[in-house]
């Protein structure tokens, strides 16, 4: 078996890392969270805790209300039906850091449940970017420096093992067969 650092981490985290000091201790212990270790408050009230997902791939997507790219809802949601059945997540995270989410979360729900008729779960809104982006969002962001949102509709998949295992950009569409594969993939290979 060929060993990763993820599972050599694992494997020896904790008396690998109690020897390290500073920076190289931070680092370790950074790269063996995942993402199921975060939540997010629901849109709807509760939590959309990330374990829920434990094994399985999912997706987590910050929309807005009002962008030009808003329609992807309907692919995400389409995504969400398709492989939804099969094992796959996803989570739609509202937020007003590139200023097209200005709305309450009445007004958020009206958009994304009533004109997109989205069923999969909805975040209360948060800041993606930034010194106070919600703590999934930094997490993504350590594990991946250049590929943090840049705009809305910024898609991370996370694979069944709890890391991010893709990242696609604003302007790659839901049903991009990139997107389909990489999910697939994660999927075992079911279509």
């Amino acid at each position: 078996m060929l060993m990763t650092k993820r599972h050599f981490t694992g494997l020896c985290g904790g008396s690998l890392i109690a020897g390290l000091s500073g920076a190289a201790r931070a680092a370790a212990l950074s790269s063996s969270e995942t993402a199921y270790m975060f939540s997010f408050a629901g849109l709807n009230g509760g939590r959309i805790r990330l374990s829920r997902f434990s094994g399985k791939p999912f997706m987590v997507v910050n929309t807005a209300s009002h962008c030009g790219f808003t329609p992807q809802l309907k692919g995400l949601e389409a995504l969400y039906r398709h492989f939804g059945p099969k094992g796959f997540g996803l989570i739609g995270v509202p937020s007003n850091d590139f200023h097209q989410e200005p709305g309450d979360s009445a007004a958020i729900a009206k958009t994304a449940e009533g004109d997109y008729h989205v069923t999969f779960p909805l975040a209360a809104k948060v800041h993606v970017i930034g010194n106070e982006a919600a703590p999934f969002y930094k997490w993504a962001a350590a594990q991946r420096p250049k590929d943090v949102p840049q705009w809305n509709f910024h898609k991370y998949l996370i694979g069944a093992d709890g890391y991010i295992a893709a990242v696609f950009p604003t302007t790659t569409v839901p049903q991009a067969p990139e997107v389909l594969a990489a999910i697939s993939r994660q999927l075992g290979g079911a279509a």
